[in-house]
C-alpha cells in the first residue's frame, strides 16, 4: 500500500544520485554538421519527463556501419507500396450494410511520409483518388508524439490512419525485398474480402438488355500501331477525253491509322489551273458509287415497329439483326498496286509509282517484290518565250522592263553585296579611269579628250571632257552617270550593258550613237585589272605570254635580232616608243595596245615625275580634301624619332602616314620620299617631307599645262595625253628568256 503524498510521508528522489546536468537540448544531424533543436530530450540528470519514453533503436544494423548519407539523398525516389483495404458502414440502406473499399498506401522513404490513393471504380458514385495527402501521419493514442515508420508496416497488419482502420493484404517485390533486407519477417499475401454490392450491382449489369443496342467499333489498337503512316502513290488521272482535257498528275495518299483516302493534285505552274490545297478531302472511298437516296433509306439502324403516338410518348422497335442495313465496300490497303485503276467519285486513276516506305511495306506485309513503275508519254510542250516590246525611251529600259515583267511594277534590284564589297574605302576608291578620243574623221572633234569614269560598284559610267583653251568647246560634263547599254545587231536582241571586262586601251565602246576609242588609263586602273587578272585577260602577262610563245618559237632568233637592232648603245633596254614599234612589228596583229602596255610595266622601270610637278599635284589634292594636319603628323613622326635625328625609315613614315589618315596614295607619298634626300631603303627627312606636302605654310605657284604622271589623282583638268612617256627603259632581254622558257 503507498503511503499518501504528504509532507514527512516521502522520499527524496535525489538519494543516491551522482548525475544532476541539465540534458542538452541541440542535436546533429548526419555525421554531426548541421545542428537541430531537439524537444525529446530528458530532464536533469537523465531522468525521463512525465510522458516520455525511451527512443527505439530502429535500425537492426550496428552502429557505424552504412553510409553516411541523409536519408532524402539515400531514399530519394524509392517508395513501399502496400495494397490494403478498409470497410465502411453504410447507413439505412436495405441493399448493403458496410462497402469494402480497396486502396493503395505509399511510404517514402525518405522523410517517413504516407499517401493513400483508392482506385477509380466506374459508376461508383463516391469521390475516388487520393484519399490522404501526402504527409506524417502520427501513431494512434496514447502513442500520437509518434509518427508511423518503416518498421510499423508490414503485411497482415492494421494501421490506424486519422480513424480509418487499414488492413494490409499485400505488397509489391520491391518493398518485399526492401523489408527483407532490414530483418523483417514478411507474412504471405491475405486476399481482399469481396464487396457486397459490387457483386450485387454485376450480377444485375450481367441480366440487362439495353432496349437500344450499339456495336461499338474499336479501331484503337489500329491507330496506336499505325498512326503517322501513309501510304504514298503517284497516279495521273486521263481527263483527255474532255473538252480541254488533258493528263493530270495526282498523288494518293490512303492512311493506315484509319484507312482513308486523301488525293492531292500537282498543278504545274502557268497551267491556268486554281491551285487547290486537295483535289479529294480525306475520307473512306467507296468502290462502287450508289445513286442519292432519301433521307432515311441509309441508316444505321432499322426501326421495325412503332408503338403509341410519335414522339413523347411512343415506343419503336430496332432491328438488331441488322437486316435492312446498306453494306458499302471501300477501298483497303489491298487494293492498291501499282498499275490498278481506283475509281475516285467516277474519276479513273492510275496508279504508277509509290514511295520507298510504301515499297517496305508492301514488301513486309504482302511479300511484293516487283514495283515497277510505270511511265505515261506526256505531250510535248512548246516552251513560249517571252518577247519584250522595244523600249520606247521614256525612263530607265531597266524600269520599263519591269511594267511589262509584272502588273504591278516592282523596283528593279541591285546587287547589293557588290555595292559593298566595291564602295570606296578610303584611298581605295573602286573606280576605273581611261582617257578616251572620238572616233570620228570630223577635224573639229579629232582632238577633244574625254575622261570616263567606270564606278564597279554598280557598273555606271560617268564621261567628263577637260576644257581646252581656244578650242571653243566648253569642257565639264559630258555625260550623266548611269549604266549603258551596248548596241544592238537588231531589235531582238536581248539589252546587255557594258561591264568592266569590255574596258581597256586600244577598246571600242559607244555611248548613246558617240564612238569612243579608250586611249590611256592612270595607275589605279592598270594596277586593279592587273592585280584581278582573271577578270580581265588584256593585263594578264601570262596568257599574253603564252599567246606569244607559239608563234615567237620558230622565229626567236628574228626577235633577238630585231630588239638589238633598235638598241643602238646596247643597253639591253629600250624606251617605251621604241620597244612598241618592235613590238607590234613582231607580234603582226596579235597583240593590243593594253596588252602592249601590260609588257612595258611588267618589264619595264618605274619613272617618278619632277618634284615640282609632284609637289604641286599632292599639295592640290590635300588641298581639295582640306587636310590640314600638318602639325599632328609632324609630331607623329618625331615620336617615332627616339634619338632625335631627324630621320626615320620608310617604314615607319608610311605607318604614321596611314595612322594619321593621310588622303594620299602609295605612289605619291613614294614619290614625295625620293625627293627628300634619301636614297633607296635609307633614313627620311621627315621635316623637310612635312615641309613638301604643307600647302597652308609652303604652297608652290600653280604652272598652267602640267602634265600629270600615270598613276596620280591630280585634276582631270590638266593635260592627260602623253601618259605613256613616264614609263621607263624596258628590259626586253627579261622578255625574250620569258618566251624562250614552256
Amino acid at each position: 500500500m503507498a503511503l499518501p503524498f504528504l509532507p514527512g510521508n516521502s522520499f527524496n528522489s535525489s538519494i543516491g544520485k551522482s548525475h544532476f546536468h541539465k540534458s542538452q537540448a541541440f542535436g546533429f544531424i548526419g555525421a554531426g554538421e548541421v545542428p537541430r533543436l531537439e524537444g525529446s530530450k530528458p530532464g536533469i540528470g537523465g531522468k525521463l519527463l512525465l510522458g516520455q519514453s525511451t527512443a527505439q533503436n530502429l535500425s537492426v544494423y550496428p552502429k557505424g556501419l552504412g553510409g553516411d548519407k541523409p536519408a532524402w539523398v539515400a531514399f530519394d525516389k524509392q517508395v513501399l507500396r502496400f495494397f490494403a483495404y478498409f470497410q465502411e458502414a453504410v447507413q439505412e440502406s436495405r441493399v448493403e450494410q458496410y462497402r469494402v473499399r480497396s486502396s493503395v498506401i505509399l511510404f517514402y522513404l525518405e522523410d517517413d511520409t504516407i499517401q493513400v490513393n483508392e482506385p477509380k471504380i466506374e459508376n461508383s458514385g463516391m469521390p475516388q483518388g487520393t484519399l490522404i495527402r501526402r504527409h506524417r501521419v502520427p501513431l494512434p493514442a496514447p502513442n500520437d508524439e509518434r509518427f508511423y515508420r518503416v518498421e510499423d508496416m508490414n503485411v497482415g497488419k492494421d494501421i490506424v490512419l486519422h480513424g480509418k482502420i487499414f488492413r494490409i493484404t499485400d505488397c509489391d517485390e520491391f518493398t518485399r525485398n526492401f523489408l527483407r533486407k532490414l530483418g523483417v519477417r514478411i507474412p504471405p499475401s491475405e486476399t481482399t474480402p469481396k464487396d457486397p454490392y459490387t457483386m450485387h450491382q454485376g450480377e444485375k449489369s450481367a441480366t440487362m438488355q439495353p432496349f437500344r443496342p450499339y456495336d461499338k467499333v474499336d479501331n484503337l489498337r489500329q491507330f496506336l500501331d499505325h498512326d503517322r503512316e501513309v501510304l504514298k502513290f503517284f497516279c495521273y488521272w486521263d481527263d483527255s477525253d474532255t473538252m480541254f482535257g488533258d493528263m493530270r498528275e495526282m498523288e494518293l495518299h490512303y492512311f493506315l491509322a484509319d484507312d482513308t483516302i486523301e488525293v492531292v493534285e500537282k498543278i504545274p505552274p502557268n497551267s491556268g489551273r486554281d491551285a487547290v490545297p486537295m483535289f479529294l478531302r480525306r475520307s473512306k472511298l467507296h468502290k462502287t458509287l450508289i445513286p442519292l437516296q432519301l433521307p432515311g433509306v441509309v441508316a444505321n439502324r432499322t426501326v421495325l415497329n412503332v408503338f403509341g403516338p410519335m414522339g413523347h410518348g411512343g415506343r419503336y422497335l430496332l432491328d438488331s439483326l441488322k437486316t435492312g442495313a446498306v453494306e458499302r465496300e471501300h477501298y483497303h490497303e489491298s487494293d492498291l498496286t501499282i498499275g490498278a485503276v481506283i475509281n475516285v467519285w467516277g474519276r479513273k486513276l492510275l496508279l504508277c509509282n509509290c514511295d520507298e516506305f510504301t515499297k517496305e511495306f508492301y514488301n513486309s506485309k504482302y511479300n511484293i517484290v516487283n514495283f515497277e513503275s510505270i511511265t505515261l508519254s506526256q505531250p510535248s510542250v512548246t516552251e513560249v518565250k517571252r518577247q519584250l516590246p522595244p523600249y520606247n525611251g521614256f525612263g530607265s529600259e531597266v524600269d520599263s522592263q519591269a511594267s511589262c515583267l509584272n502588273l504591278i511594277p516592282k523596283q528593279p534590284k541591285q546587287d547589293f553585296k557588290k555595292f559593298i564589297d566595291k564602295d570606296r574605302d578610303g584611298l581605295n576608291s573602286n573606280v576605273l579611269r581611261f582617257v578616251g578620243k572620238l572616233d570620228t574623221t570630223r577635224p573639229i572633234d579629232m582632238d577633244r579628250r574625254f575622261i570616263v569614269f567606270y564606278h564597279l560598284s554598280d557598273d555606271t559610267f560617268t564621261v567628263f571632257e577637260p576644257p581646252q583653251r581656244n578650242s571653243g568647246i566648253i569642257g565639264g560634263k559630258f555625260l550623266e552617270r548611269g549604266p549603258i547599254a551596248k548596241p544592238k545587231r537588231s531589235e531582238s536582241d536581248p539589252t546587255s550593258h557594258y561591264q568592266a571586262e569590255d574596258l581597256y586601251i586600244g577598246s571600242r565602246v559607244e555611248f548613246n550613237k558617240h564612238k569612243f576609242v579608250f586611249i590611256d588609263a592612270d595607275e589605279y586602273a592598270l594596277r586593279y585589272m592587273e592585280k584581278h587578272s582573271d577578270q580581265f585577260p588584256h593585263a594578264n602577262i601570262s596568257l599574253i605570254l603564252s599567246k606569244l610563245r607559239g608563234p615567237a618559237a620558230s622565229y626567236i632568233q628574228h626577235v633577238e635580232d630585231a630588239f638589238a637592232g633598235a638598241d643602238i648603245d646596247n643597253k639591253k633596254q629600250l624606251p617605251f616608243d621604241k620597244f612598241r614599234v618592235v613590238a607590234l612589228s613582231l607580234a603582226q596583229g596579235m597583240l593590243n595596245d593594253h596588252e602592249l602596255m601590260t609588257l612595258a610595266r611588267h618589264y619595264g622601270d618605274k619613272v617618278y615625275p619632277l618634284l615640282s610637278s609632284l609637289i604641286r599635284i599632292i599639295q592640290k589634292d590635300l588641298k581639295l580634301r582640306n587636310f590640314t594636319g600638318f602639325s599632328q603628323l609632324l609630331a607623329a613622326l618625331k615620336s617615332c624619332d627616339k634619338y632625335d635625328e631627324g630621320f626615320v625609315s620608310k617604314e615607319k613614315l608610311r605607318h604614321v602616314c596611314h595612322t594619321i589618315g593621310l588622303p594620299l596614295s602609295d605612289q605619291l607619298v613614294d614619290g614625295a620620299v625620293m625627293n627628300c634626300g634619301s636614297k633607296f631603303g635609307g633614313p627620311i627627312d621627315y621635316n623637310q617631307f612635312v615641309q613638301l606636302l604643307n600647302w597652308k605654310d609652303h604652297p608652290l605657284p600653280v604652272e598652267t599645262g602640267t602634265k600629270v604622271a600615270a598613276g596620280t589623282s591630280g585634276s582631270w583638268s590638266a593635260s592627260v595625253e602623253g601618259w605613256t612617256s613616264t614609263l621607263g627603259p624596258i628590259h626586253y632581254n627579261a622578255l625574250i628568256e620569258d618566251l624562250k622558257t614552256h
